[in-house]
């Protein structure tokens, strides 16, 4: 392998924010003949794949100087270390500052430098390296917000990431000005807890008062999209809004994790079932077109079926359409690690197809209610783009790709929608 260094990129959208900044700082420090796996800790399997990625890219890239990043690495960068098939690793900090690519670019790092990763938790800024355009021609994302403050019991990232840090409003804004003058229609924040934006900036804004400084300034942007959130945070201008911008799309992805109070408590979760109950009812009287996606653990240990039931009711009681179902995995390093009563595997599993089953049941109603509707649709390709509530939607004649094409819902093909 020569010439530019290949990235390969494992989880979360901003993992994969992550990786074209790290495109831009490896280029410009001219590195040549690597490749960089940028890795995913959220579970022990997203970390064996991790591992096995690792191998495979040595095999098919002999030559190459094999960099691991990301919350794998940082959490436990001596076993990537001690792996015949990588030669450095380096640290979510560390992966967005440039002198670090100078480093790796020069001489690469010697053997007793292999492993470039310093205490996440005394980390107080976000990464500098803002990326513009990054997402399709229609869509772009911006970071406004990294790390965690919470630390719910099944949960490593915040090892991974570190505490939260926001990204100041006037910098999110300059971006975003930025991306609509290079045509960008929609705009998506980030982060990996969103609604905790602003705690750590001067006055303590909420993430809501960045939205309405948002779509106040920048008056040509047609949609801002807010990416996944804690209902339990939602502040008053977020609420807001909801209830008067048009250009705030009417889709919530929300951290709900389960439906049991017990379950919740134990996965130190800050709301009750009714508390999420309460805000879908909420966000859907203030706007009625509002949809709603969710995560939600399957097989949580000392998860009752009576437990599990209450997480199938919640997807019909808060209405929710888009569901991530997640059947639990042990992850070492994690307070539920430690908790003996474990579910049977097989167990989770059903539990999982179930909850997938409501989803798609959910996702079903959904599509059923849209024919005969007109809707905005963001372009993605000629024959796709997505509603305002993130609903795919094909075309039998091409579009202009990232425009935002006005039409009538004509059917249902699978789990998409058509329209002429």
């Amino acid at each position: 392998m020569t010439g530019a260094p290949k990235f390969t990129t494992l989880g979360c959208r901003l993992n994969a924010y992550e990786t074209e900044a790290m495109k831009d700082l490896a280029a410009q420090a001219g590195m040549e003949n690597a490749v960089i796996v940028n890795t995913c800790a959220v579970t022990s399997e997203a970390v064996r794949k991790a591992r096995q990625e690792i191998r495979r890219l040595r095999r098919e890239n002999p030559d190459a100087k094999v960099i691991v990043t990301g919350c794998a690495a940082q959490i436990d960068p001596d076993s990537f270390a001690a792996m015949t098939e990588v030669d450095a690793v380096i640290g979510n900090t560390e992966k967005m500052a440039p002198e670090t690519w100078s480093r790796l670019s020069n001489g690469f790092i010697g053997e007793t430098e292999r492993v470039m990763v310093n205490d996440i938790m005394s980390v107080t800024e976000t990464a500098g390296h803002l990326i513009d355009g990054f997402g399709t021609r229609s869509r772009a994302y911006v970071q406004v917000q990294n790390g965690c403050d919470h630390r719910c019991t099944f949960c490593i990232i915040p090892y991974g990431r570190g505490n939260s840090r926001s990204v100041p409003a006037g910098v999110v804004v300059d971006q975003i000005k930025r991306l609509v003058q290079q045509g960008y229609n929609e705009v998506v924040l980030t982060g990996v807890d969103l609604t905790s934006w602003g705690a750590d900036l001067p006055g303590t804004p909420r993430l809501g008062d960045l939205v309405m400084r948002i779509l106040k300034l920048i008056p040509d942007l047609p949609r801002l999209r807010i990416s996944s959130i804690d209902s339990i945070e939602a502040d008053e201008n977020l609420m807001q809004a909801i209830a008067t911008e048009p250009r705030l799309m009417p889709h919530l992805h929300l951290s709900l994790q389960h439906g049991d109070d017990l379950i919740l408590k134990r996965m130190k979760r800050r709301h009750l079932r009714d508390d999420a109950i309460r805000f879908c009812e909420e966000a859907r009287r203030l706007r009625p077109e509002m949809t709603f996606g969710a995560d939600i653990i399957a097989g949580f240990p000392t998860e009752t079926e009576e437990h599990f039931e209450n997480s199938l009711k919640l997807v019909e009681e808060c209405d929710l359409t888009w569901l991530h179902v997640f059947p639990y995995s042990s992850r070492p390093g994690t307070p539920a690690a430690r908790i003996p009563s474990k579910v049977n595997g097989n167990v989770i599993k059903e539990r999982a197809a179930r909850l997938r089953a409501a989803g798609d049941a959910a996702v079903a109603r959904h599509l059923a209610a849209q024919p005969g509707r007109t809707h905005h649709i963001l372009m993605e390709s000629p024959e796709m783009g997505r509603t305002e509530q993130f609903t795919e939607v094909l075309f039998d004649r091409p579009q202009t790709e990232g425009a935002i094409v006005t039409a009538t819902i004509t059917g249902i093909r699978g789990t998409q929608l058509t329209a002429v």
